[in-house]
């Protein structure tokens, strides 16, 4: 019975036989220089840093394991954190490209408890190029909008053009026989008109007051020529 404790859980610090060999992996392994610099997770986002080692760690497995996302998570959120222990925590997971997602992991936490917000500077770069590129994607689609709406524009215009010349060269068509149609003739020729026919007139009658003074004047040199 004095040894029961024995069989009491135990982590992996108190373990004596884990730590004798973290210790022989720790001075077998090469770590990168960044490994020697210290993170403060107190000016870091990790709201920013998770969704990366989500998309980071679904790449690398090809397919989205959470276990393994969850774990490195938990990880961060460690009092002391140390990568290259992480790097050893995780080698069972990710394999041969441990040590590259822990490298890019801890630049990215170096870079973000320097920026304002907790952010690596180069989310904030990236984000930059997709606003950047956003609104390049809508200029084109303005440009290409205002372009089909100029062609439209300038289509409508030239119809109705050529609906204002057609109606031009057909009024300039039918302009001389309608005005010969309606527009009386002018005025002196009308006053001459009237003129000639008054004197026509008067011309008659003189002629008719002649023929018949004339008639009756033969008819008496008639009637005095008979009587005895």
């Amino acid at each position: 019975m004095g040894d029961a404790g024995f069989f009491k859980g135990t982590s992996a610090d108190q373990d004596s036989r884990f730590s004798n060999k973290e210790k022989k992996l720790l001075k077998s392994m090469s770590f990168p220089p960044e490994f020697d610099q210290k993170v403060d997770m107190k000016k870091v986002n990790l709201d920013v840093i998770k969704p990366w080692i989500s998309n980071r760690i679904t790449e690398i497995l090809g397919l989205e394991d959470e276990v393994v996302i969850d774990y490195t998570c938990s990880l961060l959120e460690e009092k002391d954190q140390d990568p290259k222990r992480m790097q050893i925590n995780l080698t069972g997971f990710l394999e041969s490209n441990t040590k590259k997602f822990i490298t890019e992991l801890w630049t990215l936490l170096l870079s973000a408890q320097k920026s304002v917000g907790g952010i690596p500077a180069v989310f904030i770069e990236q984000k930059k190029e997709e606003l950047r590129k956003k609104k390049l994607e809508e200029d084109e689609r303005r440009s290409q909008r205002d372009s089909v709406m100029d062609t439209i524009r300038k289509k409508t215009s030239d119809e109705a053009n050529d609906i204002r010349e057609g109606r031009k060269r057909r009024s300039r068509f039918d302009e001389p026989r309608n005005k010969s149609q309606s527009r009386s003739p002018p005025r002196r020729y009308r006053t001459r008109s009237r003129s000639r026919s008054r004197d026509d007139r008067r011309s008659r009658h003189y002629r008719d007051d002649y023929y018949s003074n004339r008639d009756r004047d033969s008819r008496r040199r008639r009637r005095r020529s008979r009587s005895p």
